[in-house]
């Protein structure tokens, strides 16, 4: 592979203004940058992209850390991410963290360390405040409550009215026993989708039920023989997501429990999986896609120099795991729709 040097010695110049051309960092005669850009495609010489990044504080590279990637909603979060970056020249370095804090700072510390051009932060970040605060690598956080003192953004859909919409979908297709799988408390997502199925039941005097589950297909396995066990008279179920969703279904059938007709069934963020399944999910959508490509956006922008928070509204999509409405309660779900889109 050639060096700095052999392509100044073809071009005529000094290696100093090789790197110049190469960085971007000064002007340069056009006669001389266009002997050097010829002498480096005739050489192949690739420049050191590392130490570029350290010299330019910039490495074209997005970094994303999510808490599961084996969960579809980060999947797809991330692809959106990848390619809305790529389409920009940039790269994204993904951090699995598993949940785990410390592996959470440690991925903030290398990401900044490697001189990204900012961070998308999808973790619970409750133990991060710290790290987060010092910080000068830009951070946009997705679907999880950050102070304005921490991260330069925020982007997640209305949970507070998610959390709503599915229980009052569930009463308007005649439930009168809603048990809510409720994401962990360390999630202020989750807790914002229980106050709103919290507050639909006091409003329509429906006595709340609820049982916590983290996001993963097995635990949700797990859960539902308790959940079953202990609220026999169940007749519909808000899941935490879609995955969750889907490992309650899988246990209801084997148990020859019908869906829809004993027990309703709706999820939370209509991953691709939701109508893939049969009969397909009901489900709380989020605009997944545009939550992702929207944090690439603000981070490529420099939106994140003052706080911005970025709120999308979250969609009722209606397919088979819940019963046909009819009548009055027909006609209040399409002014709810419509509204939710105005």
């Amino acid at each position: 592979m050639a060096s700095i040097r052999e392509v100044a010695k073809l071009a005529g110049v000094s290696p100093s203004t090789v790197s110049r051309v190469i960085n971007g960092t000064a002007n340069v005669d056009a006669e001389k940058k266009d002997r050097v850009l010829k002498a480096i495609e005739e050489s192949g010489f690739t420049p050191n992209e590392v130490a570029r990044s350290l010299f330019k504080k910039s490495s074209k590279t997005i970094g994303v850390i999510v808490p599961s990637i084996t969960n579809p909603f980060f999947a797809e979060m991330s692809s959106a991410i990848e390619h809305t970056a790529n389409q920009h020249g940039y790269r994204m370095t993904i951090c699995n963290t598993g949940g785990d804090v410390e592996k959470e700072k440690t991925a903030i510390s290398m990401l900044t360390s490697m001189n990204v051009d900012g961070i998308v932060l999808t973790t619970s970040n409750k133990g991060l405040k710290k790290i987060i605060e010092n910080c000068e690598t830009p951070i946009v956080a997705i679907d999880r409550a950050v102070s304005r003192n921490t991260a330069g953004g925020y982007i997640h859909c209305d949970n507070y009215e998610g959390g709503r919409m599915a229980a009052q979908h569930l009463i308007d297709c005649g439930c009168k026993s809603i048990v809510c799988v409720r994401g962990l408390d360390r999630i202020s997502s989750a807790s914002e989708r229980y106050k709103g199925y919290q507050d639909v039941c006091m409003e329509q005097g429906i006595k709340e039920h609820s049982i916590q589950c983290d996001y993963s297909f097995h635990e949700g396995l797990e859960m539902t023989q308790k959940l079953l066990e202990q609220f026999p008279d169940v007749d519909g179920i808000i899941a935490c997501n879609d995955m969750v969703a889907i490992s309650i279904y899988k246990v209801l059938c084997r148990r020859n429990i019908r869906v829809p007709e004993d027990i309703q069934l709706i999820g939370y963020d209509n991953i691709a999986l939701a109508h893939l399944m049969t009969p397909e999910l009901t489900t709380v959508g989020q605009p997944i896609k545009k939550m992702g490509i929207k944090a690439v956006n603000m981070l490529l922008q420099k939106e994140t120099k003052s706080y911005k928070e970025y709120i999308f509204s979250p969609e009722l999509i209606v397919r088979e795991t819940t019963k046909e409405m009819k009548g009055a309660d027909q006609d209040r779900k399409s002014t709810r729709l419509n509204s939710s889109h105005t």
